[in-house]
């Protein structure tokens, strides 16, 4: 069920958090994120995403992703403004929108070639004049999706044209599987910069979910916003996390490479473990470690499903509507942990979907 890796952080970085333990970087940090970290996130950006921002005026630390897609809303919306939300989408969105005053728009998809899409025609569907923003996942959790450059075009010209800031979480961008690529809309439309924030941490990317860090771009006028609100809130991760940070983005990633491969082989077998259930199709995900399974063909509710798989079968799974109305007749299956646990539950997971039929 958990979106928590079960890998361990890479070495070379939880030393990089002890160094700076022994080198008393135990003080308080600059609340917009220590020199160092942000100038290791611009250089990644750089390299990774094809994005520039400027380190000392476009970047902010953050304590984890969740914190930087609340800041965000905080700055660019006010009470009663719309926020636009893939359907299905994570739950936790929700939440901060709320807080920040505004009202959730849900933007329905649907399933097609096995995997969950967004129209042009469900973007416009969703738009009203009170729209102001919209929140934007890719690789999509929960339902896998990795958006094509052309999808990501789509959704671009929809925002610039309805002038609507995005907010895009990248948080899984690392885990992305053979014959897709993640892209970051901001890479793939360069006038979308200006009405953007982009939203990563280091939770997946590097199995340090305990850590607390990520990192925002935005242009300066968006970013001194947020960073008001980050000055009255969270203050920022610690010093001495933020140089583990800096280590992870700019040391060695053949730690990121190998986590792939070990996602890769969970996938398969959540794909192999769940094949031939009549009345069940598993959708493979394009990113990210959960698969969504298609149980409409068991002609019942997905809660109800989830329910009985929990009682009778003992294996927890999300079930699809948990995530949005267009999610129904869907659960989500996670790989994040693997080992006799993930064989363990596929095996449970099968017997009480067969039992179903």
């Amino acid at each position: 069920m958990r979106g928590e890796p079960d890998l361990r952080t890479p070495p070379h970085i939880v030393e990089a958090c002890a160094k700076a333990l022994r080198d008393g970087r135990t003080t308080y940090p600059d609340n917009r994120g220590e020199k160092n970290f942000r100038e290791a996130v611009a250089v990644k950006l750089e390299r990774d995403n094809g994005l520039h921002y400027d380190p000392g005026s476009e970047i902010l630390a953050t304590t984890g992703a969740t914190f930087g897609i609340y800041a965000a809303l905080m700055a660019l919306i006010q009470d009663g403004d719309e926020v636009l939300l893939p359907d299905p989408v994570y739950d936790a969105y929700q939440s901060p929108v709320r807080l920040a005053g505004g009202r959730i728009k849900s933007v329905a998809a649907r399933i097609e070639g096995g995997r969950f899409v967004m129209s042009a025609e469900a973007l416009e569907a969703a738009w009203s004049p009170a729209a102001r923003a919209m929140i934007l996942n890719t690789p999509w959790n929960p339902v896998g999706t990795v958006l094509t450059e052309a999808e990501l075009r789509t959704i671009a010209e929809f925002c610039e044209r309805r002038r609507l800031a995005l907010i895009s979480d990248e948080i899984y961008e690392a885990i992305v599987y053979r014959g897709r690529m993640h892209r970051s809309p901001m890479a793939v439309s360069p006038g979308l910069r200006e009405r953007s924030v982009l939203v990563n941490s280091l939770s997946k990317t590097y199995s340090m979910t305990g850590w607390r860090v990520g990192y925002c771009a935005a242009p300066a006028p968006i970013i001194q916003s947020m960073y008001l609100v980050l000055a009255q809130s969270s203050r920022g991760p610690a010093m001495f996390i933020q140089d583990a940070a800096a280590g992870a983005l700019a040391g060695p990633q053949e730690c990121v490479g190998a986590m792939l491969e070990e996602y890769t082989r969970r996938r398969q077998q959540v794909i192999e473990g769940l094949r031939g259930i009549p009345g069940v199709q598993v959708l493979p995900p394009e990113g990210g470690f959960f698969a969504m399974a298609d149980v409409r063909g068991l002609k019942r509710p997905s809660d109800e499903i989830r329910q009985w798989l929990m009682r009778e079968h003992g294996v927890v799974v999300v079930h699809g509507a948990a995530y949005g109305p267009a999610g129904e007749g869907t659960l989500r299956v996670s790989f994040a942990s693997g080992g006799e646990n993930l064989a363990q539950g596929l095996r449970q997971l099968r017997s009480g979907l067969e039992s179903l039929r």
